[in-house]
């Protein structure tokens, strides 16, 4: 079990971002007498499941679907086919971001030659 804390240290995010992710439903800590949030390594697991999941890029409804999948299919089954769903169509966003900024690079480098081409023919006048 961890503080809210030592949770946030560990997978360095800020209290309030737990917070958060606690108050829209993807996580649920149990709570000491003096009402301190404790996470079991259950909660530390879904909390891992979310920081990779914000690193790839899901979105949080996206992420809360997947976590809480697990927890109506104890098997998983469910929560790696939508996790493949949401995986397939991320990769494919993301091929489209390379291949834009692939167009942005050639654009900017033939720019970058035709004035460096500019620059010194102006030198001769």
């Amino acid at each position: 079990m961890k503080t809210i804390r030592e949770t946030a240290e560990l997978f360095d995010v800020s209290t309030r971002t737990i917070r958060y992710y606690e108050e829209i439903g993807l996580l649920s800590p149990t709570r000491t007498e003096g009402n301190q949030r404790l996470y079991t390594s259950s909660e530390l697991a879904k909390i891992k499941l979310i920081v990779r999941g914000k690193k790839y890029g899901f979105s949080l409804d996206e992420i809360k679907e997947m976590v809480l999948l697990f927890d109506k299919d104890r098997t998983g089954r469910k929560q790696l086919e939508r996790t493949i769903e949401y995986g397939e169509r991320r990769i494919e966003e993301i091929e489209m971001k390379i291949r834009e900024l692939q167009e942005m690079k050639s654009e900017m480098q033939q720019l970058h030659k035709m004035f460096q081409h500019k620059l010194v023919n102006s030198k001769g006048e």
